[in-house]
């Protein structure tokens, strides 16, 4: 079952020693707007074919602008055997609005 990370646990997660692998699963003209340095960008709609590039046995994050497409990619990755699998709840518009206010937001 996906859980949830609020973006403050996640915020300190990548302050931290041991931090999660954060996937970005937005679309291009997305990240363009606003991103979170470090996280590794790859779109839901090429998840699928690319989650063999993550380490399954590594806690990751999945981030999109609302919390939707994120928590499917997060379902996709538990079915393929990922263990430490969390959705960021409200998505990079919540990181923007609590965690990184300079960030451009968009609707």
């Amino acid at each position: 079952m996906v859980r949830d990370i609020r973006c403050s646990e996640l915020a300190a997660s990548l302050d931290g020693t041991n931090p999660l692998l954060l996937v970005d699963v937005r679309e291009d003209w997305e990240i363009e707007i606003c991103a979170i340095t470090g996280a590794i960008h790859i779109p839901l709609g090429k998840l699928a074919d690319r989650a063999g590039e993550l380490d399954p046995e590594k806690p990751v994050a999945l981030l999109c602008h609302h919390g939707v497409r994120s928590r499917h990619a997060a379902m996709l990755l538990e079915d393929r055997g990922f263990k430490d699998v969390f959705n960021v709840a409200g998505g990079i518009d919540v990181w923007a609005l609590e965690i990184d206010p300079d960030m451009t937001r968009y609707d």
